[in-house]
């Protein structure tokens, strides 16, 4: 098995693709090794010491080392821990029952106003087309949080998180996308 890595525009993130699904829909973060107790691969990424942020897209898992750590000394454990994970088919996450399962609501979330159900549903579809596989590219992801008085609110998952170009990219690609086409934004922030 050949797992391949490509840079991101964040100096402390990886993205690596082992050349199969990694997540069947939607992704994860994980921000902590508390979040990764979720995930035996996560966990195990964790317990190298140096990593600080791991993310699962579709098909790449997205791992953020701490500062002062080096890519040469963390890669090769990495692909090491990534290559046992893969080939024994291990599962992605721990097994469990639903009762044990609980997700945060996330405390940014805004109620969006029902009278700008078709601007949020404007707003959402060119995310999900134009903004999310290019930032799905970088080893990231953006999700849509809400929408008030012309403001959209994102959250920035994986090497978009604490990315130094991020924002730009929010600033320059994503906030004139959606006021060329959504003339009733003014302005996109990162929560």
């Amino acid at each position: 098995m050949l797992i391949e890595t490509e840079n991101t525009p964040n100096p402390a993130t990886v993205k690596f693709l082992p050349g199969r699904a990694v997540m069947g829909t939607g992704t994860r973060d994980f921000a902590s090794p508390e979040e990764a107790e979720a995930s035996p691969l996560a966990d195990a990424l964790f317990g190298l010491g140096d990593v600080t942020g791991v993310f699962f897209g579709s098909d790449f898992i997205s791992v953020t080392i701490a500062p002062g750590a080096e890519w040469n000394d963390v890669k090769p454990e990495i692909l090491s821990i990534l290559l046992d994970h893969f080939s024994a088919n291990m599962p992605l996450f721990a097994p469990g029952s639903a009762a044990g399962i609980a997700v945060p609501a996330e405390e940014d979330d805004f109620s969006d106003d029902p009278e700008d159900a078709e601007i949020v549903a404007q707003i959402r579809e060119l995310i999900d087309t134009r903004v999310r596989p290019a930032v799905a590219n970088d080893g990231g992801d953006i999700v849509y949080r809400g929408f008030d008085k012309g403001t959209v609110y994102l959250r920035m998952h994986g090497a978009c998180s604490g990315c130094p170009s991020s924002t730009a990219t929010l600033k320059n690609g994503i906030e004139q996308l959606l006021k060329h086409y959504v003339p009733e934004v003014t302005e996109v922030r990162a929560i």
